[in-house]
């Protein structure tokens, strides 16, 4: 099948996509249903429909573009990704698997439609998904729109979900158009036979080993942990050292513990990190009183993560009792990691060797809309590189030639699952 990629196109609407922002150029914010990020969202759909692909969105704002196949009672196959950009990112970072989803769809269209010796139309009808609110920089809460439709996250509980302001959920997404019971949003089963993602890798592998194509064998998922120690304070120079109970050398021991936990956990595919690191009343001539820690441990293997997070909730706990500062414990998060469909990744990887590309398995240790997905079908993910590995910043960077083999790839597997 011979496919020809408007990458050119791509790219301009990449950048364009990127001037809907709450900041200046070169970073990207849009944050879910800001002004900015409704005016994304239209001029996306515009682009969708004048693809003619049928639009619809959901009650939480998930948007769906489908191309009809030559039989639509079979389940559809889909690819996506999000749009909503974290404060201060860059432009490629969810937005090439949209954008690029729809390249893939345009350059199916075109081959199938050239004439009389083209290939034929796909039997299964391919949807495009952007999904609502990846990141979670509103709600604290990341893959919202994944969540609801997998039924991961219960209608009652997303409802009530509130921003800084205090605006819940429900009412946001509402007064944004998005009307009808989040109920109604989590798909039937059997509705995808499979869902494959487009995504830079966020990561340095591909670039470093000068290789096109990255096809992902599994998604890391996260658990989050929440530990706050409380101790008595006082002044600086007043307390005796003999006297004093500081939370602060608690939590600074337990640092030291989640990357000692997850080195010593047998294997490079546990990652630990405090990423909060809170100290009250934070005056240099006061001893702490009250120490919050937000900790991140992410694995592909679940039960390996759960070991880990097991020795740091001990630990975290012997280190407050050893102090004599008293100590909470709060589990905050725990989502399972996703493994790829085995034939999935065949037909990427066919992919690469049909459009004479270059490739490597691998891991994604960033979690993505298509861990959720993997609860309502079949999945697998794509990734293309990116400069330096760098993401989640302005400098954030995929050349045109490698978002163009990314979505040659897409198309070819899309067509491939489609039949």
């Amino acid at each position: 099948m011979d496919l020809k990629v408007d990458i050119a196109r791509c790219s301009a609407e990449l950048d364009r996509l990127a001037q809907f922002s709450d900041v200046p150029a070169p970073a990207v914010q849009r944050v879910v249903f800001t002004e900015t990020d409704l005016a994304a969202r239209a001029y996306l759909v515009g682009l969708f429909e004048e693809a003619g692909l049928k639009v619809r969105h959901d009650a939480v704002g998930n948007i769906f573009a489908r191309w009809e196949g030559t039989d639509p009672t079979l389940p559809l196959v889909a690819t996506g990704s999000h749009t909503d950009a974290i404060p201060y990112s860059g432009k490629y970072d969810g937005t090439v698997g949209v954008l690029g989803g729809l390249e893939a769809i345009r350059t199916l269209q075109r081959a199938t439609r050239a004439g009389a010796s083209s290939p034929p139309a796909p039997r299964r009808s391919i949807e495009l998904v952007m999904f609502t609110s990846e990141e979670p920089t509103r709600f604290a809460y990341g893959c919202l729109g994944s969540r609801l439709l997998s039924g991961q996250l219960p209608p009652d509980a997303a409802a009530k979900l509130t921003d800084a302001d205090g605006h819940n959920l429900d009412d946001v997404r509402q007064r944004a158009g998005f009307t009808g019971p989040l109920a109604d949003v989590q798909l039937e089963a059997g509705h995808y036979a499979a869902f494959a993602e487009l995504h830079i890798e966020q990561g340095p592998l591909l670039e470093r080993a000068n290789l096109d194509i990255g096809a992902v064998t599994a998604i890391a998922a996260p658990a989050a942990l929440r530990v706050r120690y409380t101790g008595p304070g006082g002044h600086a120079g007043g307390v005796m050292m003999a006297d004093r109970r500081d939370p602060l050398l608690a939590a600074s021991r337990l640092a030291l513990e989640v990357d000692a936990a997850a080195r010593e956990s047998g294997s490079p595919d546990t990652v630990g990190t405090v990423g909060v690191l809170d100290v009250h009343p934070r005056a240099v001539n006061s001893i702490p009183r009250d120490v919050l820690l937000e900790i991140d441990v992410r694995d592909i293997d679940g039960p390996r993560r759960d070991r880990v997070l097991e020795r740091i909730k001990q630990k975290a706990q012997q280190f407050g009792d050893e102090l004599g500062v008293p100590t909470t414990i709060e589990m905050i998060n725990a989502d399972p990691p996703a493994k790829s469909d085995p034939a999935i990744v065949a037909a990427i990887e066919q992919s690469c060797a049909d459009a004479k590309l270059t490739h490597q398995r691998m891991v994604s240790r960033a979690y993505h809309d298509s861990l959720f997905m993997s609860l309502v079908c079949p999945i697998a993910m794509i990734f293309i590189p990116c400069r330096d590995g760098m993401s989640h910043r302005p400098e954030e960077y995929s050349s045109p030639e490698a978002i163009r083999a990314g979505i040659e790839v897409l198309a070819r597997t899309l067509y491939q699952l489609a039949h």
